[in-house]
């Protein structure tokens, strides 16, 4: 006998990157930073007591919160830190989404969303990008005539990279009846030349969630440590009512405090890895892909259909290689491949990889 809810049997799991096994395995296909943390994140582990793990940590992570504020320059009761950017969603639609009502969201996008709306039992609105991955004009209006009341955006938008503008975010808020979350897990990435801020937004629109995380920019994604940022009377009932006790443990307080702490490292492995990012663009490009121009920290490459092989012919003949990229066997991206940017070296082994596939 099954005790599952009935939606709970009938849904699909999330289908998470690879983990390898080995150490020797090159691993881009997860956009983690392939930097370590801040050397104050290392000090701030070595010091603490284990005393400190006897007691509960502080309820609401208070002091990381208040250090989030001051780094963004809005007021504390304008955040709530949570486990992971995954945990920000999922309270997200706790919070704001009936049960069979719709989760709007785009297509292809974030695979986890659909996954979450069928946990929720909420009905899914996927509606699809554009060419060159451009959001449709009327996703507003799709999202009110359907009764939605979140509506999730990754941006920068993945897995393309590309960028949706501050004016095209601004104008969809505007128009939606409902709560819009904008996934920022990817936006320290974006180049300082665009000047790219929906913080600004924040206290003009009281329906606009911002999600962010220190797992990318910040080089802790094994520590599962995000949070999200919008007008009090969102945060509030995710803060009060629907967040779980004691949800952030003592541990990544501490070195959250620590990275936000030295955030001037953090922006020069984001310069580093803007850098990186341009070069193996151009050297995908030399070798035949079709690669967008990215504003995060991967890209998405595409397979021209003159190749000797395919998408996922490569993915498996670099995986033999002892290199792990992603291949998703989905309509919209069976003929692409989505790479992690790492450091200039793991790159010269990926393309030294990749030409001898194509050599071959």
């Amino acid at each position: 006998m099954s005790y599952e809810r009935d939606n709970i049997r009938r849904m699909h799991a999330y289908e998470w990157g690879e983990q390898p096994e080995r150490d020797d395995v090159l691993k881009l296909n997860t956009n983690e930073n392939p930097f370590p943390a801040s050397p104050r994140v290392a000090a701030a582990l070595a010091s603490i007591d284990i005393q400190d793990l006897r007691r509960y940590p502080q309820p609401t992570a208070d002091p990381l919160r208040a250090q989030l504020a001051r780094c963004h320059g809005l007021d504390v009761d304008n955040f709530v830190v949570t486990n992971g950017g995954d945990e920000a969603l999922r309270l997200a639609l706790t919070t704001f989404v009936e049960p069979r009502s719709p989760l709007g969201t785009l297509e292809p996008s974030y695979s986890l969303y659909p996954v979450l709306a069928d946990i929720q039992d909420a009905g899914k609105l996927q509606i699809p990008l554009g060419n060159d991955w451009e959001i449709p004009r009327d996703f507003a209006q799709t999202l009110n005539e359907a009764g939605a009341n979140l509506a999730c955006i990754v941006n920068p938008h993945a897995p393309s990279g590309t960028l949706i503008d501050v004016d095209t975010i601004s104008q969809i808020a505007n128009d939606f009846n409902g709560v819009l979350l904008v996934d920022e897990a990817y936006v320290d990435f974006v180049d300082p030349a665009l000047r790219h801020d929906l913080l600004r937004l924040v206290n003009a629109f009281d329906n606009l969630l911002l999600l962010r995380t220190f797992s990318k920019g910040y080089a802790l994604a094994g520590l599962r440590l995000g949070y999200l940022i919008g007008s009090s009377t969102l945060i509030a009932p995710i803060l009060s009512k629907t967040r779980d006790s004691y949800n952030i443990d003592f541990i990544s307080q501490r070195l959250g405090e620590a990275a936000i702490s030295d955030r001037g490292y953090a922006e020069e492995t984001w310069r580093q890895i803007r850098s990186a990012r341009r070069q193996l663009r151009e050297e995908l490009i030399s070798a035949g892909f079709r690669v967008a121009i990215s504003q995060s920290n991967f890209l998405l490459a595409e397979v021209p259909l003159d190749f000797a092989l395919n998408a996922a012919e490569i993915y498996q003949g670099l995986k033999a290689q002892g290199i792990l990229i992603r291949y998703f066997d989905s309509p919209l991206l069976e003929d692409k491949l989505r790479i992690t940017v790492g450091t200039a070296a793991q790159n010269t082994r990926l393309v030294e990889a990749i030409n001898k596939l194509l050599g071959a």
